[in-house]
């Protein structure tokens, strides 16, 4: 192996959406020496396919309030998202928006003047303000990355975060990483930052990008964090089912990134459709199409199930100036041969968000001193059992300034770092990517059992080997191994049916479960286990 280099910082923030760059600003700007890491380029992660926008009551809006869009995140979180959590995050939306606002963001205006509305699933009222009709997260991450750019942070692209370094005390010293070429290096530093995102890349089809492979879930693991509400994976209803090439009258397999048809165009009055034309979600559910997204991804699975299909319609020839208003959309459906002002979509649920993830405080703080996490990868109590949609952006800039806040704090509390561990890279499990995601997706998508999850635990472990991870793949796959056996651990102990987790052998709610979560940490052989209920507030 290659000579190892080191540097050094204050802070060390790894991912590049968000929450993280909206941390390595506010760090910045309070003094501390910040580096930004991050796998692939600055603008590769999940932030930029961020469609619908960003739930957030600006006081403008005539009906609507910070109190009404807290009840609409309760009830979508089937009584797992903690009140204090939901009241703090949703009431600081308005300050962070501004702060967003500042940095070059620019959203839609309506014809009044004011920031125009869309309304998604499971919200009362149109609240989520968005950019580009349906681009927000690709705006989003223009304006952050020109802002760090602008103020010249230091940003390590192609490098990808092996482990998280700790001093002999167990605080936080830095962290290991591996560039492109498998050259390893360390960055020293007394606090690190995870922002990464999620892992949509446990499952075959997912409408996240190929960087969401639980990185800083695993990193947060293996240095003795704890992890929360894994089960909980949101499938968005409505990711785009690709078209076969013309002539050859059947659909291609969804499989892969699917492009994503936001929610918003539901709001827009979009309805879905089984094979017949029919209304399915009528009855379902009193806000019938824009109903909360477990509710409607499960009613599409179950109506697939009963048709046969292969996918259902979301017919949004209706909606007035479609291809004005969702131009990302649009552009998506045309490259696939479907003309949505004219014809239905084709869509089905695709892997989308995780819900749960490090359990953190308030301000990113985790259980390891130094150790922090927000956005996607972080469990701060907001989301519970479901997300509700376009909570995400809101969280990531609200959690991503505190913590900020909360490393300059602990920054002033002198602790005696003491000596790196001189510990080789260890050997880690790793199962064949393919294997992994054959078994998530056939085991632990929308409908689980228990003879299922075992049988997918069964064939993650009989396809590991022991090595140490030398490349980015290897990282990567190792993450999804530890994140499988975490997701599989979690839905195997929860055994009820709530939110995003649908267990077909437990298909009833079982308030047993309604004010818990799950824990898990690693034991002694490095296996995620459950440690723990803890009740939340």
């Amino acid at each position: 192996m290659s000579e190892v280099w080191e540097a050094a910082a204050d802070l060390v923030v790894v991912g590049s959406g968000v929450a993280g760059l909206t941390a390595a600003l506010d760090a910045a700007e309070l003094g501390l020496r910040v580096v930004v890491v991050t796998k692939d380029a600055p603008d590769a992660g999940s932030t930029r396919w961020a469609q619908g926008g960003i739930a957030v009551v600006l006081g403008d809006v005539s009906g609507d309030s910070v109190d009404a869009h807290i009840v609409d995140t309760l009830t979508a979180g089937g009584g797992l998202s903690e009140a204090l959590a939901v009241r703090e995050i949703v009431s600081a939306g308005p300050s962070a928006v501004a702060r967003l606002r500042a940095r070059g963001a620019v959203f839609d205006a309506g014809g009044d003047g004011r920031l125009a509305r869309g309304r998604e699933g499971g919200h009362s009222a149109f609240r989520v303000i968005h950019a580009g009709g349906d681009a927000t997260g690709a705006e989003i991450e223009r304006a952050l990355v020109a802002a760090v750019q602008d103020r010249q942070l230091p940003m390590l692209a192609g490098h990808v975060a092996t482990d998280v370094l700790r001093a002999e005390s167990g605080e936080v010293a830095g962290l290991g990483v591996l560039d492109d070429a498998g050259r390893p290096g360390v960055l020293h530093a007394p606090a690190v930052l995870l922002a990464t995102g999620g892992y949509g890349q446990l499952y075959a089809s997912s409408t996240n990008p190929a960087t969401a492979t639980g990185d800083g879930v695993a990193l947060a693991l293996r240095a003795g964090a704890t992890v929360a509400d894994l089960e909980f994976v949101q499938f968005h209803p409505t990711a785009l089912c690709p078209v076969a090439a013309p002539g050859t009258g059947r659909r291609t397999r969804a499989v892969g990134r699917l492009p994503l048809v936001t929610e918003a165009v539901r709001g827009e009055g979009a309805v879905l459709l089984d094979r017949a034309g029919r209304r399915f979600m009528t009855g379902v559910h009193p806000l019938a199409d824009l109903a909360p997204r477990d509710v409607v991804a499960a009613a599409i699975t179950r109506t697939l199930a009963d048709t046969g299909a292969e996918h259902v319609h979301l017919d949004a020839t209706a909606v007035p100036q479609f291809a004005v208003r969702f131009p990302t959309v649009f552009a998506a459906c045309r490259a696939v041969g479907v003309d949505p002002v004219r014809e239905p979509i084709p869509v089905t649920p695709a892997a989308h968000y995780a819900c749960g993830g490090v359990v953190t405080d308030l301000h990113g703080r985790t259980a390891v001193p130094g150790l922090y996490a927000a956005g996607e990868v972080a469990r701060t109590g907001l989301h519970g059992a479901n997300r509700l949609a376009s909570n995400s952006l809101l969280e990531g800039l609200v959690i991503g300034e505190r913590a900020a806040r909360a490393v300059a704090a602990d920054r002033q509390v002198p602790r005696a770092m003491g000596v790196v561990l001189p510990e080789p890279a260890p050997a880690v499990a790793i199962a064949p990517r393919s294997i992994v995601q054959h078994a998530m997706t056939v085991a632990a998508g929308i409908g689980r059992d228990a003879a299922g999850l075992a049988s997918a635990s069964d064939a993650v472990e009989a396809a590991i080997a022991l090595r140490v991870p030398t490349d980015r793949t290897a990282v990567e796959d190792a993450a999804l191994t530890l994140l499988a056996q975490a997701v599989l651990a979690a839905a195997g102990h929860r055994r009820e049916t709530r939110g995003c987790h649908v267990r077909t052998d437990f298909p009833e709610r079982d308030d047993v479960w309604q004010r818990s979560s799950l824990v898990i940490g690693l034991d002694g052989a490095g296996r995620p286990t459950v440690q723990e209920m803890a009740v939340a507030a």
